[in-house]
């Protein structure tokens, strides 16, 4: 007989269990999610500084299920699970399950500050990093008419919260965007431009990483012009100043948020069920203790029984990919009464790139860390490979290209939708 499989959330680990599960007709898999399409999450800050279009990292779900036929989709929102009834209700309706999957990431966490959440721009989403570009762009060209040296540089000064990939990143991005195509674009800039900040509270950059690799980064951002302050807690965010717990401040127009996630509270996991940080916890097989069929993967969850990971998985796409094939595997077995494989995570290791021809690498086996021109080269092979179709493979690497034999790309719109219309 059939079985109905749920997922929510159609990111990398809700994904491979689609392909998993495809064409398989012992199941019925209907994925879940609020977006009509999938996206590529680390390359989300390339989407907001203008070096590739949005189109180039995302992918309809329903083109991508095309030839799937056990595989449907469904555009909503959870609000709410009923184990009870084995049912889900979504904000445009409801839907059985036999199996339900969690696999719903993470969001951006503020750490409760109210001015933050509300005037900070945070880099999680596609539509956050539209949003980052219209604003930045925005502020540029008011800083253009503006008056008086001090306003410009306000408006231009940039202040990134964050010191882990997405924060290194996107700083290395917009400090090339100020040293090779802005004053170019913007004559009435020239010399006038503010500066570009990377803060956090940790003592180095890319803490994860070997010291090696924490110091090349650090070296080569300074030398790229952009001013790197360890050791500074963000407080608040208030009349165009970032506050710090020392009493320090910076005055500036932007400040970008890349500098923590959190889960989002589900109605109808058990309270029992929820572990350290709001992550869902689950056993083995990645299904929630004090539940019978509901399964959480990837960022959401945190699983202790994996012996090299005895306090959880790191929150990495390798964890949600890893965990969407095993257990679409333990789906079948489970149907057809094999034994089930238990969850063991391997590290295919981690990456950053700084700059134009400047990364720094790392693999945990054999254990080597590499930095320079052959690390840039692995992280742009590593990242269109896992790109979701030819088709953002091939327009991802057009757009490199031209921005890396140029210095320049040409996506500097601002394009604000009016008003949706009510269907």
């Amino acid at each position: 007989m059939q079985k109905h499989i749920i997922i929510i959330g159609g990111g990398f680990g809700g994904i491979n269990i689609c392909k998993g599960l495809a064409n398989d007709p012992n199941f019925k898999v209907t994925l879940v999610d609020k977006n009509n399409y999938n996206f590529f999450p680390p390359l989300i800050y390339q989407v907001a500084t203008g070096f590739i279009e949005s189109s180039n990292i995302s992918y309809p779900f329903r083109k991508l299920f095309h030839g799937w036929d056990n595989i449907h989709f469904r555009q909503g929102e959870l609000t709410k699970i009923l184990p009870e009834e084995n049912k889900i209700v979504l904000d445009n309706g409801e839907l059985n399950y036999d199996f339900l999957v969690i696999a719903t990431g993470t969001e951006t966490n503020y750490f409760g500050m109210e001015n933050v959440r509300k005037n900070a721009i945070p880099l999680k989403t596609l539509s956050n990093a539209l949003a980052m570009r219209n604003f930045m762009l925005g502020q540029i060209e008011k800083a253009s008419i503006a008056d008086d040296e001090n306003t410009k540089r306000k408006l231009t000064t940039i202040v990134i919260a964050g010191g882990g990939p997405t924060g290194v990143e996107v700083s290395g991005m917009l400090a090339e965007m100020k040293k090779y195509r802005l004053e170019k674009v913007y004559p009435e800039l020239k010399g006038k431009l503010g500066d570009i900040y990377l803060v956090d509270a940790a003592p180095v950059l890319l803490p994860p990483m070997h010291p090696a690799s924490q110091k090349y980064t650090l070296e080569t951002l300074v030398k790229m012009g952009v001013n790197v302050r360890l050791n500074m807690l963000v407080k608040d965010f208030i009349n165009d100043a970032v506050i710090f717990g020392n009493g320090e401040s910076i005055e500036t127009g932007m400040l970008l948020w890349a500098a923590g996630v959190t889960v989002k509270t589900i109605d109808g996991i058990p309270t029992e069920s929820i572990g350290k940080a709001k992550r869902i916890m689950v056993d083995e097989f990645n299904k929630v203790i004090h539940t019978k069929n509901i399964f959480a993967i990837g960022d959401v969850c945190i699983q202790t029984t994996d012996k090299n990971f005895p306090n959880g998985h790191p929150q990495v796409a390798q964890v949600a990919l890893q965990q969407g094939t095993n257990l679409a595997k333990n789906f079948k077995s489970q149907y057809k009464d094999k034994k089930k494989e238990t969850f063991s995570y391997y590290d295919k290791g981690s990456m950053a790139i700084i700059g134009r021809n400047k990364a720094v690498a790392e693999l945990p086996k054999p254990k080597i860390n590499f930095h320079g021109f052959f690390a840039w080269m692995t992280w742009i092979f590593v990242h269109l490979l896992f790109l979701i179709s030819t088709r953002n493979r091939i327009k991802t690497l057009y757009n490199w290209m031209v921005a890396y034999f140029t210095k320049d790309q040409s996506l500097r719109m601002i394009i604000k939708p009016s008003d949706p219309l009510t269907p």
